[in-house]
């Protein structure tokens, strides 16, 4: 596959810890590639990079082979850009300020009139009285409607609604079907979910897991909660061997992480105690992504992937 954005060894200390330190990824044409992590963890910094914002200290960054910080013009050509922070002029109407940016990138109106639809926008009122919601549908609309190759979005869905939230997720489904390549910064954990084929995970300026969604999905480790009917078999089956994330003896409940290799083992346990109810807990990205983030842990409770 062809990497159409490239992050390698990048660099920009701004001291106290604060920056990114020697980061590197890849995003492939075509594909829907999540960066996560939480406010301040580096997620702008390195978007601002790759935008030609900002100059490394050390490492480069390169759109569609075009080197980020002295080819800015060219790569701009191919791209679509939403910033975590809008700012738009104040003294104009919404709907001007799209034609505005859609004369200066060839774009057709009639593309941005179907997004404003879409989002079911009224874009004709001044954008210093729009809602946080409507400013960033505006800018969602100006991101989308020249029809770019490359699309950036640092934390796309800020101040929309759930419903607008999910017509995003139709929205990067077409984009990525129509062949689009598209880098997204979030730390909303289902949204990712939704539309991500990899994520990586930035904490503290570092690049800390790279992953696919599909090995998330069909993660090795299952994870059931089982209610027993009788206490002492909840008691009985608590001192079992097993990796327990949850005892809650007084309901005769607990919650139990086993090994693809062991369900059969498993069940069979299971199966000589009486039982309510037994379920399967999906495991989820932001389980996978809070294992990295707790403040205390040891490395062998980090999940392998």
């Amino acid at each position: 596959m062809e990497n159409i954005i490239q992050i390698k060894n990048l660099t920009k200390d701004f001291g106290q810890g604060r920056g990114v330190f020697d980061i590197s990824f890849d995003v492939q044409k075509g594909e829907v590639f999540g960066f996560l992590g939480p406010n301040g963890a580096g997620k702008t910094t390195a978007i601002r990079h790759l935008l030609g914002f900002s100059k490394p200290q050390s490492g480069h960054c390169t759109i569609a082979g075009l080197d980020c910080w002295k080819q800015p013009s060219k790569i701009q050509e191919k791209l679509g850009y939403l910033a975590g922070e809008i700012a738009f002029p104040e003294n104009m109407s919404g709907w001007n300020f799209i034609k505005q940016i859609a004369a200066m990138r060839g774009a057709d109106l009639k593309k941005a009139q179907e997004l404003c639809d879409f989002f079911k926008l009224k874009p004709h009122g001044e954008l210093k009285r729009m809602s946080k919601g409507m400013k960033q549908k505006t800018a969602l609309v100006i991101a989308f409607m020249h029809d770019p190759e490359i699309i950036i979005l640092d934390e796309p869905t800020s101040g929309l609604d759930p419903l607008m939230q999910a017509r995003f997720c139709e929205l990067i489904a077409e984009e990525k079907a129509r062949g689009k390549t598209i880098l997204m910064s979030s730390h909303m954990f289902e949204e990712v979910e939704k539309t991500c084929d990899r994520v990586a995970i930035i904490k503290n300026g570092k690049i800390i897991a790279q992953v696919n969604m599909k090995d998330i999905e069909h993660h090795k480790d299952k994870e059931f909660e089982i209610r027993f009917k009788d206490k002492k078999d909840a008691e009985a089956f608590a001192k079992l061997q097993y990796k327990f994330t949850e005892k809650n003896l007084d309901k005769n409940r607990v919650k139990v992480i086993v090994n693809d290799e062991k369900i059969n083992e498993f069940l069979a346990a299971v199966n000589k105690s009486k039982v309510e109810y037994i379920s399967e807990i999906k495991f989820t990205l932001e389980k996978y992504f809070m294992a990295f983030y707790r403040e205390e842990e040891d490395e062998h409770e980090k999940p392998v992937i």
